[in-house]
């Protein structure tokens, strides 16, 4: 049977982050380039993305790109070229939003595509129509269910599911929310956005009764499934993704950690079905501790259905680990109830009675009696205390925590002109060669041990010896240093020219003879298409799309009420006003609306039949 390739995807905010990824056990990476990714903050030089490539590819890991931005089409030629310089240095795929780049794509030869969650990938129609095209991946919503992946993996086996397992959370559908261009002209689907869905709103409704005052009812807490990997591998996903382009690599030498190590423990368990989708072994000098690393609180999300835990409405902001709760307030200090040990600099937070957030910085640590540096004016007994910065351990991340070695066997022998080695990865038939002409000559003294010696220096490779065979009479033949250092040089070099690709999967150039009627099409808002250049036109229009519409970025002045944002985040249902599940019957009048401070107001529309909340602008 063959076995299925697991990939833990990691975030790499740049090349530093790229590595360290790697080398804390991904599989492997997506960065942002120059321009046209998702997060316009997070942009990397073609050379530096090159770099990445050539370590990431002596492990077998892979570099993806995010190109997922709606194109402009003054920058169709600018996107064209910086893929084609891409593709040359080694990338393995490009993760794009845009149905204009399809023309491109073909054009540069570039044939492994992923469908970015921002488009909006949330039903078996949109997979298979996606499949149809060409894409050999699709990265789903985030808010899809157990069920529902499989489902998708049922109807469409062969396309790779993607599917994210830590990290931030958007209210929104992603690629369905224009909130933050309609306010602040900043649009997500060009990596700018602004965060509408972090802001305080009050929740009125039809009278102007105001049902909840300055809270953030559309931020939600951070994923993580780290619990559940099992599942979702049952389910049908191959590649678990880590979000977090604009995390530093503290972040990301603690959470791939973490998730790798768990990834291999479930592998373990079923050898014959799972193997690791990238080569080595990682070390570890720390233990990880994800609740340790930007975080504000964890959810599972709709893994399993809807649940009252997703929402984070008394701050956007990181709260950290749980470590006790406060027993007494002497003077300027007072004492933890808990386990947890404090350090000098430890940054510490509660929710205080207003339910807002509020931090202070430790200035000094008795036992478990702490010293602010400045008292916190609304810290009482009893209040939870979470800890958003542990010194101690940023200090142990800060340094080499891991290494990453591909375990190794090789055989020496002679050969009629003088000697042969041959080097084979471990659990794969990935082999090199090399030989050396030199006269067999019965050694003074057993060679054994500088044999050993000089074919385990490994060092400045990816590798590591793991068992070496000395076949026949070998080991009584006298061979100098430099031929041993020659056959294990040429040895690996061959080995490895077998492992690193010269170029990425080209089988699957996309398909435009595969045309299909585009599902989720919609006259009410044909904006949600997302068409931004004159090539995503003509493809959406040989897909028989006939009320094409320009993205919402380039004509929003001519909608009176648009749609910014569709959401399975349901404030009826968090606040316990879904009568559909159980609910008590609203006392309010509909519709509802979010306002914000400057009064500006927000319509709010129930889809129960989609168990869907949508956000309009009034």
């Amino acid at each position: 049977m063959r076995l299925s390739r697991i990939e833990l995807l990691a975030p790499a905010k740049d090349l530093e982050c790229g590595i360290a990824a790697i080398d804390h056990g991904a599989d492997a990476v997506y960065i942002g380039a120059e321009r046209f990714g998702a997060r316009a903050a997070a942009g990397n030089s073609v050379e530096d993305i090159a770099q990445l490539c050539q370590y990431a590819h002596q492990y077998d890991a892979k570099v993806y790109v995010t190109i997922n931005t709606i194109i402009y089409n003054n920058e169709l030629p600018a996107t064209h070229t910086l893929m084609q310089q891409l593709y040359e240095v080694g990338v393995d795929a490009f993760l794009i939003q845009d149905m204009g780049l399809l023309p491109l794509s073909g054009e540069t030869g570039i044939g492994l595509l992923h469908a970015s969650t921002q488009t909006d990938n949330r039903t078996v129609e949109k997979v298979k129509w996606l499949r149809s095209l060409g894409f050999k991946r699709v990265v789903l919503a985030r808010e899809l269910s157990l069920y529902e992946i499989s489902e998708i993996h049922a109807a469409v086996p062969d396309i790779e599911l993607e599917v994210f397992v830590h990290g931030a959370l958007c209210v929104s559908y992603s690629g369905v929310c224009y909130a933050s261009s309609y306010c602040f002209y900043r649009s997500a689907n060009r990596g700018e956005c602004a965060q509408f869905c972090r802001l305080k709103f009050d929740l009125k409704d039809s009278d102007g009764i105001i049902i909840e005052q300055q809270r953030h009812l559309l931020s939600l807490r951070d994923m993580c499934r780290i619990d559940h990997l099992e599942e979702l591998m049952e389910a049908g996903a191959v590649s678990f993704k880590i979000e977090g382009r604009l995390k530093d690599v503290t972040y990301v030498k603690n959470v791939v950690t973490a998730y790798s190590q768990r990834l291999n423990a479930i592998i373990a368990k079923y050898p014959d079905r799972y193997r690791r989708a990238s080569l080595g072994r990682c070390t570890y000098s720390f233990e990880p501790r994800i609740e340790k690393t930007f975080n504000r609180g964890f959810t599972t999300y709709f893994l399993h259905g809807r649940k009252n835990d997703i929402a984070s409405p008394d701050t956007p902001k990181a709260i950290g680990e749980f470590v006790g709760k406060v027993k007494e307030i002497r003077g300027n200090s007072f004492n933890v109830a808990g386990t947890a040990a404090f350090a000098n600099g430890d940054g510490l937070c509660f929710i205080n009675d207003n339910r807002e957030l509020e931090g202070f910085r430790v200035n000094r640590v008795e036992g478990n009696r702490l010293f602010p540096l400045k008292m916190p004016a609304h810290l009482r007994p009893g209040m939870v205390l979470y800890r958003n910065q542990d010194v101690a351990f940023e200090k142990i991340l800060s340094g080499r925590t891991a290494e990453r070695k591909i375990p190794i066997m090789m055989s020496y022998e002679t050969i009629d002109i003088g000697f042969r080695l041959t080097t084979k990865i471990n659990d794969t038939n990935v082999k090199g060669e090399s030989t050396v002409e030199f006269e067999h000559q019965l050694a003074a003294r057993p060679q054994e041990s500088n044999i050993r010696q000089q074919l385990g220096k490994l060092g400045d490779t990816p590798y590591v010896l793991d068992e070496l065979e000395i076949v026949g009479d070998a080991a009584s033949l006298f061979i100098p240093n430099s031929l041993l250092t020659k056959l294990r040089r040429e040895g690996i070099a061959a080995m490895n020219a077998k492992v690193v690709r010269e170029n990425p999967d080209t089988s699957g150039i996309p398909d435009l003879s595969c045309l299909s009627c585009i599902p989720g099409t919609t006259s009410k808002h044909p904006y949600l298409l997302n068409i931004a250049n004159d090539k995503a036109r003509a493809f959406y229009e040989a897909q028989g799309v006939r009320n094409i519409q320009p993205a919402f970025e380039l004509d929003k002045e001519q909608y009176h009420e648009p749609l910014l944002m569709q959401c399975r985040h349901c404030l009826r249902y968090s606040l316990g006003y879904c009568q559909k599940r159980g609910g008590k019957k609203p006392t309010w009048r509909e519709p509802l609306y979010l306002e914000l401070p400057d009064r500006r107001r927000f319509r709010l529309e129930f889809k129960c039949d989609k168990c869907q909340m949508n956000v309009y602008g009034a």
